[in-house]
């Protein structure tokens, strides 16, 4: 067994698998996968989560009408904020075909659910996703960390031009987490202009007609409720709380699986199976941590198997993490405030090759060729 320098606290290997190739033995593991029955889909779970979420959503609304004029409608601006990621879950799980066979049905229920009551453009969603699945941490491929704002990788924040971003990135961990709180009206942003330029600037004319009716339809329900029920101050604390937590949320579950785990070079050729599984990282807990993550805390599992329904990713890790093992390969598992912690450092030190006209040697660290 190789083992490859990274960042302290970090280390890589290369699999030992007796001459296999990633293609066998990614077959192997599918096929255990198959054999126990994990592919096949769960519609009776994902009808109850939904069924209960809109319970929730209705019982929130019903709240909102009898607190009227209060301050404690901030509460129930809270509670919206989770309830909107949780149907955002369900919305990133349709697109991944695991609720229905039918990919008709899935594309309507991800469309409906996360564009009509969320609020986000679901074309904008799968085509930035399914490039994300397909390269993960992979530089130049892998939407996820292209700068925006944050630098996810030294060679960007390097790049960066004026005082003033080269002073953010120095500090851009410890911003990480407070920036999250602008995430709702950022996603939101992208869907308007998803709709208006088209997702991946390709024309999609039928699509694009419906879901700006939907997020047309979605954002004068919601803004005319708030408004004409709340004091305008108060109507826009409301939207201020709620849009926070989503945003939050939505980052929280989402940046502990690949962020300071090795970046891929672009030209590098890796299997499939390595590929996914050393570029990603799972979070252990209960079930309130797959909840509040949507299942996003076994990110191994769900990027070997997209298409894998929630309930069945606990099961999959015993196969993937005993499968990894005897290949050698490391199969990387933290609890998700060490994940956050893993997050705010790979950030900062990213961030001090703003400062740095020189190459940063983290490039070489954590870059697999």
């Amino acid at each position: 067994m190789t083992t490859i320098p990274l960042a302290p606290g970090f280390t890589r290997t290369r699999p030992g698998n007796g001459g296999r190739s990633g293609t066998s033995t990614y077959s192997a593991l599918l096929a255990q996968v198959k054999d126990h029955g994990l592919l096949r889909r769960r519609t009776g779970f994902y009808w109850s989560l939904f069924g209960g979420l809109v319970a929730t959503l209705a019982l929130a609304w019903v709240v909102f009408s009898f607190l009227g004029d209060s301050w404690f409608q901030l509460i129930v601006a809270g509670v919206l904020g989770v309830l909107f990621t949780q149907f955002a879950f369900l919305s990133h799980e349709a697109a991944h075909r695991q609720v229905f066979a039918s990919q008709k049905w899935n594309d309507h229920a991800g469309r409906w659910v996360g564009t009509f009551l969320v609020g986000l453009s679901y074309s904008w969603w799968m085509n930035k996703h399914t490039r994300h699945h397909g390269n993960p941490n992979t530089v130049g491929k892998d939407p996820d960390i292209a700068p925006d704002g944050i630098r996810f990788l030294p060679e960007d924040a390097a790049a960066a031009k004026g005082p003033f971003m080269r002073t953010f990135l120095r500090f851009q961990g410890w911003l990480f987490f407070p920036l999250l709180t602008l995430e709702g009206v950022n996603l939101h942003r992208h869907a308007v202009v998803s709709v208006v330029r088209g997702a991946g600037g390709r024309p999609d004319t039928k699509g694009r007609v419906l879901e700006g009716t939907l997020l047309v339809a979605r954002f004068a329900i919601y803004l005319t409720v708030v408004f004409w029920f709340l004091p305008f101050g108060m109507a826009c604390a409301f939207l201020g709380v709620q849009l926070a937590v989503f945003g939050v949320m939505m980052g929280a579950s989402f940046a502990p699986n690949h962020k300071g785990m090795p970046t891929i070079a672009h030209d590098a050729k890796v299997d499939f199976f390595s590929r996914q599984v050393r570029t990603s990282r799972n979070i252990r807990g209960g079930w309130w941590v797959s909840f509040l993550m949507g299942g996003l805390n076994f990110q191994v599992e769900h990027h070997l198997f997209p298409s894998m329904p929630r309930p069945a990713l606990k099961q999959a890790r015993l196969l993937v993490r005993d499968h990894c093992e005897t290949l050698d390969v490391p199969y990387t598992e933290t609890t998700l405030l060490r994940s956050y912690g893993i997050v705010v450092r790979y950030l900062n030190r990213v961030g001090l090759a703003a400062r740095d006209p020189f190459a940063c040697p983290m490039v070489a660290q954590l870059r697999i060729h």
